[in-house]
């Protein structure tokens, strides 16, 4: 967009980013603490400030600062990182609801303080080789300091928070404490990102573009009063959010998880709706049809209340941000409002950022009333991911190609929910370590293809790459039945394989059957063909039919023993919370190899 044009916008007479005034302000705080609806929300949040005063926090000392550099481990400096910008939220919060308690204001001001004390506003895991880790100091009197700075997710977070705090609460701050918040912010943010050259972000088809970018740009609307410096920001701004959108395909998908969609998109939803109110409706990010498509996602990829079809990094279950969803509803007339069973509670974001936090506050409708996820088949056409929900019964498959944002290697792996129990599952995101995204990041269990439901082929896995890709060859949703076929022989790099068409025929009854076919024709007979299916389901039976995996309900595995010989095997990954969970390997053997053969393997709960 041309810079006069953005600045021509920006100087229109703009509605309210988040109160018209203190008046406002003030009877909002006296309504949302009189709504039952959201007591148990506020009520979290005051029981998050009582341990926090009890506790006293912890510094981010050099001794932390190294470890992810000594041993690739990120978790410890995070821990500390993260709890910090839970005091920041939860003070922030309090003191906006509670002005007259002088205990929640002086801990704001302290965290801030300290915050603004920190060397960097970035994770060392983010950093690499960048300038805060240049040990070069030939400092002179005749040459001016003007350091280069690290922009990551979480420094570009930082500015956003303690600009919006600062917006929400500064009335209240000592205004020492306030001049800090902007010195620091233009110093590791706005000057960096308008003088140095463009960060890698800017052209990412990822989260990091939006979150990264929508924060810079929402920084800059609290703060910046000047429109034609703030328009020098958003020109910068505005293309990062059309790189973000660019790695969505017309479907909607997010590749990257849920997630990453609740993250990603999030921060793009935060920022538009600042720029749309700042420019009086002159900018308006929501109005494209993929825009559109993208918010709807959220309804698509649950399988049955809070468990997801987690393909990519994601976990299993996830909770919701209500004020998001509230929000796109009355943007989206198709947007499905969750069940209020389904928030997430105000401890659950690991990373404590503030912009859901707060707009899970401000944006808190009680009169939006959520219902169930509905029966229903989404096929993702273009980045081919098949859905169906029936009941309290849910099947999920993928075909793509193994490059994708935040890849494994899974081309063809499926999930089975039946009466709400995962019999067959996706492990999801590991632990976050320096080797997760590095060149052993397929030596993992939960990211390479040995810890997902797909053939082994003469012992080989599936290989990394976008060549590594399926084909579609038909799909058909029903309403009684749907069928998914893929083409999957180069997802493996092996020249004897010539195809392996895997036929999934999901039928949809009150005790629903999945039917799993997988066609091979080599060149020459293979040496092994394994069929692997990852459950933690433990408890299991055999009988000559099969195997019986005994959940809540059985389900039964038929196979035929005369062509396959069945084996389990336990193993272990640390997730991403990084705690160790057990599942089994289920494999099945193909005991007489031939050039050409047929596999057949049905899954019905008893």
């Amino acid at each position: 967009m041309n810079k006069d044009i953005l600045e021509k916008l920006l100087k229109s007479p703009s509605k309210s980013l988040l109160f018209t005034s203190k008046e406002k302000k003030d009877a909002w705080r006296i309504q949302v603490k009189r709504d039952a609806d959201i007591a148990p929300f506020i009520n979290e949040i005051k029981a998050e400030a009582k341990r926090l005063i009890i506790e006293s926090g912890t510094e981010l000392s050099y001794s932390l600062f190294r470890v992810f550099q000594e041993n690739g481990n990120r978790l410890e400096y995070e821990r500390v990182y993260f709890e910090k910008r839970r005091r920041l939220n939860t003070f922030a919060m309090m003191v906006l609801l509670e002005p007259e308690e002088s205990v929640y204001r002086d801990e704001l001001q302290n965290i801030i303080w300290s915050i603004c004390d920190e060397y960097t506003w970035c994770l060392p895991a983010h950093i690499g080789d960048g300038p805060e880790m240049n040990v070069k100091h030939d400092y002179s009197l005749t040459e001016s300091l003007n350091e280069e700075r690290t922009i990551d997710l979480f420094a570009a977070e930082t500015a956003f928070a303690l600009a919006e705090v600062l917006e929400l609460t500064g009335q209240y701050l000592d205004p020492l404490i306030c001049k800090r918040i902007q010195k620091e912010i233009y110093s590791r943010i706005f000057w960096p990102f308008q003088t140095q050259n463009p960060f890698g972000w800017e052209t990412a088809t990822h989260n990091w573009s939006a979150v990264c970018a929508g924060s810079i740009g929402a920084a800059a609307i609290h703060l910046m009063k000047d429109s034609e410096e703030l328009a020098i920001v958003l020109k910068r701004v505005l293309p990062a959010m059309d790189a973000y959108l660019s790695g969505f395909n017309d479907d909607g998908t997010c590749l990257e998880g849920y997630g990453y969609w609740q993250y990603g998109f999030g921060y793009y939803v935060y920022f538009a709706d600042l720029l749309k109110k700042k420019t009086n409706n002159g900018l308006d990010l929501f109005q494209s049809e993929k825009v559109h498509q993208i918010a709807l996602f959220q309804q698509r990829i649950f399988l049955n209340k809070n468990k997801l079809a987690n393909f990519s990094d994601a976990v299993p279950t996830s909770n919701l941000f209500l004020g998001l969803s509230h929000y796109l509803s009355e943007r989206y007339a198709d947007f499905i409002v969750p069940e209020k069973s389904l928030r997430a509670k105000y401890t659950e974001d690991h990373c404590s950022r503030w912009a859901p936090a707060i707009r899970n506050l401000l944006w808190f409708n009680k009169d939006a009333e959520g219902r169930p996820w509905e029966n229903t088949s989404y096929y993702f056409k273009e980045s081919s991911w098949l859905i169906s929900r029936h009941n309290k019964h849910a099947f999920a498959v993928k075909g793509g190609h193994n490059a994708e944002p935040h890849n494994h290697n899974d081309i063809g792996h499926f999930i089975l929910l039946l009466d709400d129990e995962l019999y067959l599952r996706d492990l999801g995101s590991g632990i976050y370590t320096k080797d997760y995204f590095g060149a052993k990041r397929y030596s993992f269990i939960c990211t390479g293809s040995h810890g997902h439901s797909v053939p082994i082929i003469d012992g080989q896995y599936q290989q990394e790459g976008e060549s590594y890709a399926a084909t579609v060859k038909q799909v058909e949703v029903r309403e009684e039945q749907d069928f998914f076929i893929l083409e999957m022989a180069h997802v493996y790099n092996l020249p004897n394989l010539q195809s392996l068409t895997r036929t999934f025929t999901w039928v949809k009854t009150e005790s629903p059957l999945l039917h799993v076919i997988d066609d091979y024709t080599f060149k020459e007979k293979p040496a092994s063909i394994v069929e692997r299916l990852i459950t933690s389901v433990f408890k299991l039976t055999e009988d000559e039919a099969g195997i019986i995996l005994h959940g809540k309900k059985k389900l039964r595995i038929h196979f035929d023993r005369k062509q396959l010989k069945f084996t389990s095997n336990k193993l272990d990954f640390v997730n991403h919370a990084g705690i160790k969970e057990s599942l089994l390997s289920l494999d099945f053997t193909l005991i007489e190899l031939r050039k050409s053969c047929e596999i057949q393997i049905a899954f019905q709960i008893e």
